[in-house]
């Protein structure tokens, strides 16, 4: 199957799945597939965009007719060359990664500050998504994890500073498997299908708590993420500065992202994962002020 969409390239090679919706092509090219030709294009066109602007992005191979994809209607398929470098995913036995995370995840969104406008991205709200479907899922599921009034209480502080926090276009998922290193060095990000506008600590935020999710074979105690949290924060300031605003909500942000996940998880039945949520938000509830002065420094 794969190999005949891969005719329209007219290229032969091995194929080696590496995510569910990703194949590797002798090493050399990464063919995607979409379900929706909207998130294709929009991908599309931030990795032209990106790529032109010199950063590190895979280059899109076009078909002879200047196309950059095929489709049969309800299958969509990209062909892009496949960047060097892999993954990380020990960060605590590899020392300066941190920090070189925090660097060019800001240089990241100081390249979509210059290009958002031409492009065109899904304008999403944190806040209007707590309100809406999550707290609707929480609901339905009878409050059965997480008190109302908890809930409530998180959504409000979130609320009071919303309006003042910087929104701009972002990655949406940023993790190791997106963010590439060759030998210790950056060498290219990968996957945009979720990119959207919205605060920009949602990234800092998701990138953070997710390096305690206990999907991690390599187990980070406290006191080792606390530091990874210092490196991260200033490494993304050595690029561009926080407001303090966003630095003192960045906690708040880390439970509405767990409160985001107990919300799905429980809307399609999968009871462990949302408890796995539960823990995380309760773990950034009960080490609040540690993760404040890791943010702030203070350590």
């Amino acid at each position: 199957m794969m190999q005949n969409i891969l005719k329209n390239w007219k290229i032969q090679g091995e194929l080696i799945q590496i995510y569910r919706t990703a194949w590797s092509v002798d090493d050399e090219y990464v063919l995607k597939v979409y379900d929706n030709l909207d998130s294709l294009k929009r991908n599309e066109k931030i990795l032209k965009t990106l790529y032109e602007m010199g950063i590190p992005v895979a280059e899109i191979v076009n078909l002879e007719n200047g196309q950059g994809y095929c489709g049969d209607g309800t299958k969509y398929y990209m062909l892009t060359k496949k960047l060097r470098g892999n993954n990380i995913v020990d960060i605590k036995n590899n020392l300066g990664m941190a920090y070189k995370m925090g660097e060019v995840l800001a240089q990241l969104h100081m390249a979509f500050l210059k290009c958002e406008d031409d492009l065109g991205y899904w304008d999403n709200s944190l806040l209007k998504e707590m309100k809406g479907w999550i707290r609707k899922n929480l609901s339905e599921s009878g409050w059965a994890l997480i008190k109302e009034e908890e809930f409530d209480l998180v959504v409000n502080q979130l609320e009071e500073v919303y309006d003042v926090l910087p929104k701009q276009l972002i990655h949406r998922d940023v993790n190791f498997g997106n963010f590439l290193f060759d030998q210790g060095e950056f060498s290219g990000y990968i996957d945009f299908d979720l990119s959207q506008r919205n605060i920009r600590i949602f990234d800092l935020s998701y990138f953070l708590i997710g390096l305690l999710s206990v999907e991690l074979d390599n187990k980070i105690n406290m006191e080792e993420w606390i530091k990874i949290v210092t490196d991260v924060i200033v490494g993304y300031e050595s690029q561009t500065k926080l407001l303090r605003v966003e630095k003192e909500s960045i906690p708040c942000v880390m439970k509405c992202i767990e409160l985001l996940f107990v919300a799905y998880f429980s809307g399609i039945d999968n009871k462990e994962c949302a408890m796995d949520a539960v823990r995380l938000y309760e773990l950034v509830c009960e080490k609040e002020e540690e993760i404040l002065g890791g943010v702030f420094h203070n350590i």
